[in-house]
């Protein structure tokens, strides 16, 4: 099917967007900021967000300008949230901050609270550089809007195809291992598996991207408290995390269970 329609935002488009792209920046910036943060949590969060809040629920699913506008917006703002972590604690939380942090490494900078000191001019250079990208993406996808828009008149098939390419080459290329395409191979397996049978997975995708992370960070503190488990719980700001992510388990389930039918009568 072709796209139809202009290539400019009318102003009802404009009306849309604005709130759209202030939820998505209040979303983005303090979730990328997190040391355990990065892009893809706030663009679902935010694209859960705009789907509730929206006046138009019927056109999520066919373009809803509010489903492109807020995801867009937090993801934006999320990588230049990234940058507040990896500056003030030398922590990276997406691969291009791990980039970054190699490249600071390279040349011998230690990124912490004692760089804004000893390297001023890198971190605001660093922080003015922002500002010349976004001027840089207007210049570049303003011109080229039309292409873009063309690959959504790509057939399935060709862009299902070249996708699963390019997985593929670049899951074997980061370790060269056989396994890591079985894996991958296993995976997209399941989550076919997921959609044909309407199982929700943005939860999967989360937890995907949060795993490791968690992982990670429950290694650390055990090491921090000397193999002790009770400090996960006894801590006032743990204790209260755990809680409220049990609390959320429960009320989940609760909601999900079956309610009997109402009495007609009643």
């Amino acid at each position: 099917v072709a796209n139809r329609g202009s290539l400019r935002m009318s102003r009802e488009d404009w009306r849309r967007s604005w709130p759209a792209w202030l939820r998505g920046t209040a979303i983005g910036f303090p979730m990328g900021a997190l040391p355990a943060g990065g892009a893809e949590l706030p663009t679902l969060i935010s694209f859960g967000v705009e789907r509730r809040l929206t006046r138009y629920p019927e056109e999520f699913g066919h373009g809803a300008i509010e489903g492109v506008a807020g995801p867009e917006a937090a993801n934006n703002a999320s990588a230049a949230g990234t940058l507040v972590p990896l500056l003030a604690l030398g922590v990276p939380t997406t691969a291009t901050a791990a980039v970054l942090l190699a490249a600071f490494q390279q040349y011998g900078l230690q990124p912490g609270p004692l760089l804004f000191q000893r390297e001023p001019h890198l971190v605001w250079g660093l922080l003015a550089s922002l500002l010349i990208a976004n001027v840089m993406l207007l210049v570049l996808n303003l011109p080229l809007v039309g292409v873009w828009a063309r690959m959504a008149t790509l057939r399935p098939a060709l862009l299902h195809g070249g996708i699963l390419v390019l997985a593929t080459v670049g899951t074997y290329a980061i370790h060269r291992s056989p396994v890591d395409l079985m894996v991958l191979f296993t995976l997209g397996a399941l989550a076919c598996a997921m959609r044909v049978y309407a199982f929700p997975v943005v939860p999967v995708v989360i937890g995907a991207l949060l795993g490791p992370l968690a992982e990670q960070h429950l290694i650390r503190a055990l090491a921090i408290a000397e193999g002790r488990w009770s400090l996960l719980v006894t801590r006032p700001i743990a204790g209260t995390l755990f809680a409220l992510a049990a609390a959320t388990v429960l009320v989940s389930g609760w909601r999900a269970l079956p309610r009997p039918p109402r009495d007609a009568g009643s």
